[in-house]
């Protein structure tokens, strides 16, 4: 029986794929990767210091996507499966800091809420670029909550810490991310003032 090219595999199914790499079917594992690779190494860069880091998170993360696949059941989406072995990867990963005794200098940031309506002037680049510059505590929380749609008591299971530092630690990244949209406009608004 002649075996499947790479071509024919980029169009498997989730099932033809999973089977293929449970059946250690090189050419579907690599299938795999390569369908996934790119999306997964955007969340691995959301939670990383920097694109070296977050190409060993990602390595890391298929590995033990490898290793668990067996226990992948079928229900709902792969990507998605993929894509919470990737977060809990980089979140273990930090984890072994002590978290709780992160100190980070900004305390003096006020905790009010934030104007929703000035992050809505960002461009998704410009905010991910914002979202990447905070101190890690703040950018695994921030993501975790804001973008990964974990709530307290989840993200504080995940982190090691209490459902009050994940909070803490949210208004915080959303007080900093708030400052610095508003330096950002100050700044452009002086920009288009002196032309």
């Amino acid at each position: 029986m002649e075996r499947k090219g790479l071509s024919t595999l980029s169009g498997s199914t989730e099932r033809e794929l999973v089977q293929g790499c449970l059946a250690g079917d090189r050419r579907c594992q690599e299938s795999l990767y390569t369908r996934y690779a790119r999306r997964m190494y955007a969340v691995c860069l959301r939670y990383a210091r920097h694109q070296l880091e977050a190409q060993d998170l990602m390595q890391e993360g298929f590995i033990r996507v490898f290793e668990k696949l067996a226990a992948f059941r079928m229900e709902g989406s792969l990507e998605g499966w993929i894509r919470r072995i990737m977060v809990h990867t980089a979140i273990n990963h930090y984890r072994k800091k002590a978290f709780q005794q992160e100190r980070f200098g900004m305390e003096h940031l006020p905790e009010a809420p934030v104007e929703p309506m000035a992050i809505d002037h960002l461009g998704e680049q410009e905010l991910m670029k914002l979202i990447a510059e905070l101190p890690d505590g703040y950018r695994h929380v921030f993501n975790l909550y804001a973008i990964e749609g974990f709530d307290h008591a989840e993200i504080a299971a995940m982190l090691g810490c209490g459902e009050s530092t994940s909070r803490s630690q949210l208004s915080k990244a959303r007080g900093y991310l708030q400052a610095r949209i508003n330096r950002k406009e100050i700044l452009d608004h002086a920009g288009k003032a002196s032309h």
